[in-house]
């Protein structure tokens, strides 16, 4: 409209069909545009830096220098037991909102994205603990002793002993960070409980082969203890659509159970059982 305005002064001008007058008194159409959107004889690049992938890829190493602070070969993840998890310990009850943000930061830890190991060492570290509301100070329940969390989950992971991560609600909020699930699983965390998760997260840690579970009752949350035991009751039946039973064996000696919601269905519950959705496609392609 305003291009019609300003060549003829008349909004209801068609530049397609309409004309116009010259300063001879002739009746005249305006020329269609046209142009090139590519170059004829196409761009003169020497070196597109495109190499094309071998024909037989079977030969080819990717080589690492094992002394590499930032980029690091993935290894498979541990396939599940078949059997119930005991003896759980909780790493860290997160209180309030904990994004992807807070469980794997961004800024200057970027630089290990390539270095799973190293980039673990940012796990939850900016998530808030329920017992004193701090963060990235967690209680070692095989010491007593306070630490960072991800060096008290090395000391469970080294110990062979698995763990717990409890939050609140939308936990895993924010951008879809693969790592923020990749660390717990890496440094040995079995399973994510929370009042409700972020869609993508819960995802993420299917993928990676953990369980991601919420309260029945969100009101659960609080009989979370610091020095609780966890033992999964019916993992051995894990299938689509049932709730699982988790045992919280309390530090004075009594227990109490409480059910766990999942959205698993058959074939993410494969996932788990084979280690990760990468672990079950390496099995169905050898």
């Amino acid at each position: 409209m305003v291009a019609a305005l300003a060549i003829a002064g008349d909004l209801g001008f068609n530049p397609l069909t309409d004309t116009l007058m010259n300063d001879k008194g002739e009746a005249v159409k305006l020329l269609l545009p046209k142009g090139d959107e590519l170059p004829t004889k196409g761009f003169d690049v020497e070196d597109p830096g495109y190499q094309a992938p071998a024909e037989d890829g079977s030969g080819v190493s990717v080589l690492v220098a094992p002394d590499s602070s930032r980029l690091q070969l993935l290894e498979s993840f541990p396939v599940w037991n078949g059997q119930n998890i005991t003896g759980a310990k909780l790493l860290i009850k997160a209180k309030g909102k904990c994004t992807t943000d807070h469980i794997s930061m961004a800024g200057p830890w970027l630089r290990y994205r390539g270095h799973l190991d190293n980039i673990s060492n940012n796990m939850l570290i900016g998530a808030e603990n329920a017992f004193n509301g701090k963060a990235n100070e967690v209680v070692n329940q095989l010491t007593g002793a306070t630490g960072e969390v991800p060096a008290v989950q090395r000391a469970y992971k080294a110990a062979g002993i698995p763990s717990i991560v409890v939050g609140d609600h939308n936990y895993g909020e924010g951008s879809s960070r693969e790592h923020a699930a990749m660390e717990p699983r890496h440094l040995g965390v079995c399973a994510v409980i929370v009042k409700s998760f972020a869609r993508i997260h819960e995802t993420n840690l299917k993928k990676q082969g953990m369980l991601g579970l919420t309260f029945a009752n969100e009101a659960d949350y609080d009989k979370i203890r610091e020095d609780d035991t966890f033992n999964f009751i019916d993992l051995v039946g894990f299938s689509a659509g049932k709730q699982l039973t988790l045992e919280l064996a309390h530090a004075d000696g009594t227990t109490e159970t409480i059910s766990l919601n999942h959205t698993y269905n058959e074939q993410q519950i494969e996932w788990f059982k084979a280690g990760s959705a990468l672990n079950l496609i390496k099995l169905q392609e050898s």
